[in-house]
């Protein structure tokens, strides 16, 4: 067991938690004071982040089964202007059914506290007050599992741990139909038997709505309301969080047994549905959060062998698909990999369709073209796709020449611009978008989620334009036909739990609200060459998996492609030196680092049937040249740091 006397020495005392506010505990303010003689997590989130929501998940089982002397503290520090609305907050808090304390953070004074560099980072305190590990990403929680144990074990001996219940005071619920509806789709009357009524996500209670022309009567429902994995008729399927619905082509409902598929974004898995019966069954995913185990680690990230069993292939929160005539394939906006995914119903192969799992935005040949964290897609009357790229506030288009696919961009210029300004296309800014629907004339309605509004792209002209504004979080869109042979607009309005329907106005608005950027300081380089490390050292219990040559890997490029001269690109080991371009002042280091480990003891053989685990995180790092000899030429990010 460690000494934690003399090793307290090399410890730093945690800085105390400052914010606008507290969730989560019954209005009362806490303080590391309050919590000491608990462990404490910390995790610095951002309610967009895919990454963030990820990670509340992997927390939840070491909180409960440590409930009596671990306190997690989530700390909200915000990378859109929307986030940092205390009552868009407090909706996420609901919406993702976040159970520990929440520290409100708008101005980043703890995440700077905490030399926090991306989301999400993970910060623990010991029962003492002082900081014994920093971690960066996802994938954490086996040493953390064993990171608590030790802090338990050693400071129950010192008499410094207390046990009992915790800070946390739950929120009331809203009441209603809906909570948090996700996505919706207008169903035809072959499968409905009338027209006018669609089914509804209704996310947060892990079910499907068949919701009447009234958008309120449920006319029924298909799973419970709480969240759960079940294959089975409408009472005893279960979902968790589903998000997006894509209604399958005539011709292929029998062979798949399934009328609509389903985007089963926690579960990570592809559902179908059966309206008449009522039956769901899953059609792709193992339920496993994509990530590269074993020898694949050294392979390919996007490889999918042919001819595997969509069941056994990892995917990570699908959340939002649709079927392409020209692909013969039902295409997934994948947010958790940055990527679109293609499902061939005759065969059931997976495949990457595009992007390399890169975070960004970068256009050109599907397989070479970056997302970010994509969230709503749909097919034109032409066959080409259009994607809502939530990240980088984008609207991307694929096209098709033959069998070679072509992605561009529309409106958004990259992972920390956004803004509410209608106009051309290169000025034209959106945020955090998240749904889309084709309007009569070709032109594209955009579920413009943080602004609340939905705005009107004309792909003729390259204009962007505002067609109804003061929506809660609007989250998808649909075109109805009205009577007289025009159409409306039907909103998913998430935060207000409601679907409502929205005139198009003959006028368009022209909106000039301010373009924004990222609020985090970018890190200042003196330039010339950059040596770059990303620390890792593999929890207890594990040890590097070496058994195919060197298991770490580091991906780096950057924005404008040429701030890097050299050391660009993939290569194996966790050290680089960049050549840096001294005509450019300002950039974006794009770094991905990995590294693999398996259940072993260090100097031991790693079993045959021992699991092995890919440890990897991204970071989009805003940089500054100065010419400072006193700024950084050496960066140093943490890929894991428990030890």
């Amino acid at each position: 067991m460690a000494d934690h006397a003399a090793a307290r020495q090399s410890k730093v005392r945690a800085s105390e938690l400052v914010g606008r506010g507290w969730l989560n505990t019954g209005d009362q303010e806490l303080s590391l004071e309050k919590l000491r003689g608990k462990i404490v997590i910390l995790d610095f989130w951002t309610f967009c982040c895919m990454n963030c929501l990820h990670v509340l998940d992997e927390l939840r089982p070491l909180e409960e089964k440590y409930s009596d002397v671990l306190v997690t503290i989530g700390v909200h520090s915000p990378k859109f202007e929307h986030e940092a609305d205390p009552q868009a907050l407090a909706a996420a808090v609901d919406r993702y059914d976040i159970t520990h304390p929440v520290l409100d953070d708008p101005n980043l004074e703890t995440w700077a506290a905490y030399t926090a560099r991306a989301w999400p980072t993970l910060v623990v305190i010991d029962p003492e007050g002082y900081i014994i590990a920093h971690l960066s990403g996802e994938g954490h929680v086996q040493g953390l599992t064993s990171l608590v144990e030790e802090l338990v074990q050693t400071h129950e001996v010192q008499g410094t741990l207390h046990r009992g219940d915790g800070p946390y005071v739950p929120r009331p619920k809203a009441q209603g139909t809906f909570a948090f509806p996700g996505k919706a789709l207008a169903l035809p009357a072959d499968l409905a038997g009338v027209d006018g009524t669609y089914l509804v996500t209704d996310t947060a209670h892990h079910r499907l709505v068949h919701l009447g022309t009234d958008l309120e009567t449920p006319l029924a429902t298909f799973g419970g309301t709480e969240k759960g994995y079940a294959d089975g008729n409408a009472a005893t399927a279960r979902f968790n969080e589903p998000q997006g619905l894509a209604l399958v082509p005539k011709h292929l409902r029998q062979e798949l047994a399934a009328d609509v598929l389903i985007a089963d974004s926690v579960n990570h898995r592809i559902r179908g549905l059966q309206l008449a019966t009522g039956e769901v069954t899953t059609l792709a995913g193992s339920g496993t959060q994509r990530l590269i185990d074993g020898q694949s680690a050294r392979q390919d990230p996007n490889y999918i062998a042919t001819g595997a069993d969509p069941l056994t292939v990892a995917l990570s929160s699908p959340w939002d698909l649709v079927y392409s005539r020209t692909a013969r394939a039902f295409l997934i906006a994948m947010a958790g990999t940055h990527q679109i995914f293609s499902y061939n119903p005759e065969t059931g192969q997976l495949d990457v369709f595009a992007g390399t799992g890169a975070e960004g935005l970068k256009d050109g040949a599907a397989a070479d073209s970056w997302f970010a964290q994509s969230s709503g897609i749909i097919e034109s009357a032409d066959g080409s796709i259009w994607v809502a790229d939530s990240e980088t506030s984008a609207l991307r288009h694929i096209t098709f020449n033959g069998a070679e696919a072509t992605v561009s961009t529309a409106i958004g210029i990259g992972l920390f611009d956004f803004g509410f300004v209608d106009g051309p296309h290169p000025q034209a800014r959106l945020q955090h978008c998240l749904g889309l629907t084709e309007l009569a004339d070709g032109s594209i309605a955009i579920a413009d989620t943080y602004n609340g509004a939905i705005r009107r792209f004309d792909p003729a002209s390259g204009e962007l334009g505002t067609l109804a504004r003061g929506l809660a979080e609007p989250s998808d869109l649909i075109v109805e036909q009205t009577h007289d042979g025009g159409s409306r607009l039907i909103a998913v309005e998430a935060n207000a739990h409601q679907l409502v329907r929205i005139s198009i106005p003959e006028a368009i608005q022209h909106v000039d609200e301010g373009t924004a950027q990222v609020t985090r300081n970018s890190t200042r380089l003196t330039g010339g060459t950059l040596n770059l490390t990303a620390r890792f050292s593999a929890p207890t219990g594990q040890k590097l998996d070496t058994r195919w040559g060197d298991p770490t890997q580091l991906k780096i490029s950057s924005t404008p492609e040429n701030f890097i001269l050299e050391g660009a690109g993939t290569a194996q080991g966790l050290t680089r030196t960049l050549r840096l371009n001294p005509e450019i002042t300002e950039a974006v280091l794009h770094i991905t680092a990995r590294a693999a480990a398996c259940d072993g003891e260090p100097g031991g053989e790693i079993p045959d049937h021992a699991a092995c685990h890919l440890y990897q995180q991204d970071w989009g790092l805003p940089v500054v040249v100065t010419g400072d000899p006193g700024d950084e030429s050496d960066l140093v990010l943490d890929l894991r740091g428990v030890n």
